[in-house]
């Protein structure tokens, strides 16, 4: 069964009497163990083999030209500034997974740091990738692969698809260092839950004392669930995988309303109620149109001259009001019909939940996008 509101798009959670059914979760979708999370790199680069889409003479990019052909024992004459346009400065992104160790490959994102039109047929020098910390964890190198392109008229017209001025290369970043993580040392490891709940905090801390038969977890928080762990790496490696492995039932979700502003689309979730409330709808469209009128002096006419005169047109129209009433406790059906008995579009619709929200009549949070 599909329910249908006018407008581009409106998505729908489970019905109540769904919800409130008993449902499994994996622990290992519903938290994550402290520790083991990717790290951000950042590096900076030079593309070349470009067909003439470069920067074109950027200072920047001359000095990298200068110092990535110096380490190869070239050296450019100091009053030789060469017009690259075969070349562009790039910025390179990543991301370390965990426990990644030297040797292994890992995707990179390449974007043009200057005005080069298109980073499309370039070639990536080897450059270093850095955390935080300032250390080389990677160095990237290889051909890009970008999905958009470009097309220039000798008029000046021009059109592009996607992006060209940004690429990436599958596996073209090698590992270097490897990122100590607090995995295997301490006397406990910590889950943190994805999303902050004290009820799935408590039936995650009892699923496990259940699965091992003794009081090794217990909450610290809304987030938070600490266990008590072996010492050997191996130990805790085999803890973990079965702690993951295990199913709970979580807290229901929260009742909520997502609201997308731009683009229309409204999320509600299945926990949505509204309390006794009356919601009255309508439609006031306000037209202007502008008409030019010449006005002419009389024919033969020595005095008068010719002028222009505006003659606007104004019209106002108000569709015939409509009200909705919701009984109390009413829930994501009766939302439904009401609003497509009032005809309402998805930009009306954030309106008249933010006054049930206003009036204390909507029992969920309203977030706004």
């Amino acid at each position: 069964m599909f329910l249908r509101l006018l407008g581009p798009a409106l998505l729908f959670g489970l019905s109540p009497a769904q919800a409130q059914a008993v449902r499994l979760e994996r622990v290992g979708d519903l938290a994550r163990f402290q520790g083991v999370r990717a790290n951000s790199l950042v590096g900076y680069g030079l593309v070349v083999g470009l067909p003439g889409t470069g920067d074109d003479n950027l200072a920047y990019t001359i000095q990298s030209m200068r110092s990535a052909t110096s380490a190869l024992g070239v050296q450019l004459p100091p009053g030789l500034n060469p017009a690259l346009k075969n070349s562009a400065a790039v910025m390179i992104t990543a991301e370390l997974p965990p426990f990644a160790k030297p040797g292994q490959r890992i995707d990179i994102t390449i974007s043009a740091l200057g005005r080069a039109k298109s980073l499309r047929g370039g070639t990536l020098l080897l450059a270093p990738l850095r955390g935080v910390d300032g250390a080389t964890y990677a160095l990237a190198q290889g051909n890009l692969t970008v999905g958009g392109f470009g097309a220039e008229g000798a008029d000046g017209s021009r059109i592009v698809v996607n992006t060209p001025t940004s690429g990436r290369i599958p596996g073209g970043a090698l590992v270097e260092r490897e990122v100590p993580s607090p995995f295997a040392s301490g006397d406990t490891l910590r889950l943190d839950l994805v999303s902050p709940s004290f009820a799935t905090a408590e039936a995650l801390a009892n699923g496990i004392n259940s699965q091992f038969g003794q009081p090794i977890a217990r909450p610290l928080d809304a987030v938070s669930i600490s266990i008590e762990a072996p010492g050997s790496a191996a130990d805790r490696v085999r803890l973990a995988a079965r702690i993951e492995g295990l199913e709970i039932s979580p807290a229901a979700p929260p009742a909520r309303v997502v609201v997308n502003a731009r683009t229309g689309t409204v999320v509600i979730g299945g926990h949505v109620q509204v309390l006794p409330a009356a919601v009255a709808h309508g439609n006031l469209t306000v037209t202007v149109g502008e008409n030019w009128r010449a006005s002419q002096p009389a024919p033969f006419s020595r005095r008068g001259d010719t002028v222009v005169t505006p003659n606007s047109d104004v019209r106002a129209r108000e569709d015939k009001a409509r009200m909705a009433l919701f009984a109390p406790g009413a829930r994501l059906s009766d939302i439904v019909d009401a609003v497509n008995a009032l005809g309402a579009a998805p930009g009306d619709l954030v309106a008249i939940l933010e006054a049930l929200k206003q009036a204390g009549a909507l029992r969920a949070e309203l977030v706004v996008i």
